[in-house]
C-alpha cells in the first residue's frame, strides 16, 4: 500500500513509532527513523533505538536511516525533513509520534514539567509539519497523521500539559486538513490506546489493577495498521478526522459541536443565565468523566 512512498516518523525507536515504522516498510515505504533515544522524561539521549529500527527494516528487506534530532529544536526538525529528502529523493508522510511525559498533579506542576511537553508534543509537531509543508505544496501531494490522547480528549488527572499539548494537536491537525486541501495534502490523528512506558508510567491505585490487565493486552502493533492505512493512497476521502483504537476497535471520535441552544430576544442578564440559561442547557452538561470512565469495558 505504501509502495514509493517516504515516510518520516519521530519517535519511531520504540513502543508505538517502531511498529508503525516496520510495518510501513513491509508494505513499501523508505523509512526515516527519528529517535534521540531520550528518557520518557525527556533526558539520557543514546543512538541505539533508531539504529535498531533501521537494522531491523533492512534485515526484512526494506529501506531506512536513522535520525537522532529533537523535534523540539526546529532546526533539527527540517534537518530530518531533508535528510528524508536528500536520501530518498522526497518526503510524502510524517507522522508526529515523538512525546514525553511530566506527569504530576497540577498544583504542583513547574514551569519547566509544562515547557518541555508542550515543546516535545505540539511545538514538535508543528515544527516537523512546517518543514515538511513546503514539499507537500509543491508536490501537490502528501500526508500527515498526529498522535493525539484521550488525556486531552477525554481527560485524565495529573496530565495537564500533556493534555493541553494534545487538545492543541487536535486544533493543528484540523487546520493543517483545511489549509492544505487544495494542495492534496491530508492530515487525521490518532488517539492510540497501547501499553508502553509512557501508559505504564501513570500512576494506578490498587482497585484498578483489574483495568491494567485488559491495557497490558493492548500492545503498539495494533496501532500500525492504522497509521499505514492513512499513509496509503487509499485513505484520500479522509481528511481532518481523529480516530482511537483500542486494540481490535476502532472509534471515529466527535469533534466539538453545538449541542443546545437558548435564546431571549432582549438580551441576557447574570439572573436571566441562572434562571433560563442554566436549568435549560444543564441535562446536557458534559460529565466530568476521566479517560476510564468513557472507555470503560474490557478491550475487545
Amino acid at each position: 500500500m505504501l509502495e514509493n512512498k517516504v515516510a518520516l516518523i519521530t519517535g519511531a525507536g520504540r513502543g508505538i513509532g517502531r511498529e508503525m515504522a516496520l510495518m510501513m516498510a513491509a508494505h513499501g515505504a523508505k523509512i526515516v527513523v527519528n529517535d534521540p533515544g531520550v528518557s520518557l522524561e525527556g533526558n539520557d539521549e543514546t543512538a541505539g533505538p533508531a539504529n535498531e529500527v533501521v537494522r531491523d527494516i533492512k534485515a526484512a528487506g526494506g529501506e531506512a536511516v536513522a535520525d537522532y534530532g529533537s523535534v523540539s529544536d526546529p532546526a533539527a526538525a527540517k534537518a530530518m525533513v531533508a535528510r528524508a529528502v536528500d536520501t530518498f529523493g522526497k518526503i510524502d508522510v510524517v507522522v508526529n509520534n515523538a512525546g514525553i511525559l511530566r506527569d504530576v498533579i497540577f498544583h504542583k506542576m513547574t514551569e519547566e514539567d509544562w515547557d518541555s511537553v508542550i515543546k516535545v508534543h505540539l511545538y514538535g509537531s508543528f515544527y516537523v509539519s512546517r518543514a515538511a509543508a513546503e514539499h507537500f505544496r509543491k508536490q501537490e501531494s502528501g500526508t500527515f497523521i498526529h498522535m493525539t490522547s484521550t488525556s486531552g480528549l477525554v481527560g485524565n488527572p495529573g496530565q495537564a500539559n500533556y493534555s493541553a499539548a494534545k487538545m492543541g494537536i487536535i486544533g493543528l491537525s484540523k487546520s493543517l486538513a483545511l489549509d492544505m486541501a487544495k494542495f492534496n495534502v491530508r492530515s487525521n490523528c490518532i488517539s492510540p490506546f497501547a501499553w508502553s512506558r509512557m501508559i505504564g508510567s501513570i500512576p494506578n491505585t490498587p482497585d484498578q489493577e483489574e483495568r491494567l490487565k485488559g491495557l497490558r493486552m493492548l500492545t503498539p502493533d495494533k496501532i500500525a495498521p492504522v497509521a499505514v492505512f492513512l499513509a496509503s493512497d487509499d485513505s484520500k476521502e479522509v481528511n481532518g478526522q481523529i480516530f482511537a483504537v483500542r486494540g481490535n476497535e476502532i472509534f471515529l471520535m466527535s469533534q466539538p459541536r453545538p449541542l443546545r441552544s437558548v435564546h431571549r430576544s432582549e438580551g441576557w442578564t447574570p439572573e436571566t443565565l441562572r434562571d433560563h440559561m442554566l436549568p435549560t442547557l444543564k441535562s446536557s452538561f458534559i460529565p466530568l468523566h476521566m479517560s476510564r470512565d468513557v472507555f470503560s469495558w474490557t478491550p475487545v
